[in-house]
């Protein structure tokens, strides 16, 4: 049998400068992803998923929404994983909401198929995701509790964050039409498949 794989550890912490643009970089990217699923009318799981339902119930935009949603879990991030993370986590849940108010002004769509769309979206915000928990931030809400059951516990994120989605998506379907569940439960398997797959410790540790 082979000898398993040693991967290196990389303990050099991010300068400030890292942390700018990896931050920028991955909350750009997951915007572009929420456009795409936003204009589709679909929804996604986490607090984010909240947020879009609360948004089109009632008419408020996704930003102050998602923004608002994600006050409760703050303080329970500051005594859990510390105040850089706390503070990284709310400017990048202030960002994103700027951004995805901001984008459908400015990137539109003739057509987009619906398969392509949430892929799109799926691929995209769990690579925008993966940035942002790489320069210790988050988008806030459960995405907290999740990482911190994989820092302790060593079960992955992205498979907290599937449990988490399928209450979601089950209270959907009373909501909502059952093709824009299935659609926006297609999405978020690829959103979190990415997250689960690619977000590991054992692979990239740095400070």
């Amino acid at each position: 049998m082979p000898a398993p794989i040693a991967y290196p550890e990389h303990t050099v912490p991010h300068t400030a400068l890292e942390d700018i643009q990896g931050l920028a970089i991955g909350l750009l990217t997951a915007a572009v992803g929420l456009t795409f699923l936003t204009y589709l009318g679909f929804i996604t799981g986490q607090t984010a998923g909240l947020a879009l339902i609360i948004s089109y119930a009632t008419g408020w935009s996704f930003g102050l929404v998602f923004t608002l949603v994600n006050l409760p879990f703050y303080a329970f991030a500051w005594k859990r994983m510390g105040a850089e993370f706390t503070l990284k986590s709310i400017g990048c849940v202030v960002a994103l909401s700027v951004l995805v108010e901001w984008m459908p002004s400015a990137m539109r769509f003739e057509y987009l198929d619906p398969i392509l769309g949430t892929a799109i979206f799926g691929v995209l915000t769990g690579f925008g995701l993966l940035g942002v928990f790489r320069h210790k931030g988050s988008l806030g809400g459960l995405g907290v509790i999740a990482l911190i059951i994989q820092d302790r516990t060593g079960f992955r994120a992205g498979y907290v964050q599937l449990i988490v989605d399928a209450g979601l998506f089950a209270v959907a379907f009373f909501l909502f039409d059952s093709r824009t569940v299935l659609y926006s439960l297609f999405g978020a398997v690829i959103l979190n498949g990415v997250i689960a797959f690619n977000h590991r410790r054992d692979r990239y540790i740095a400070n």
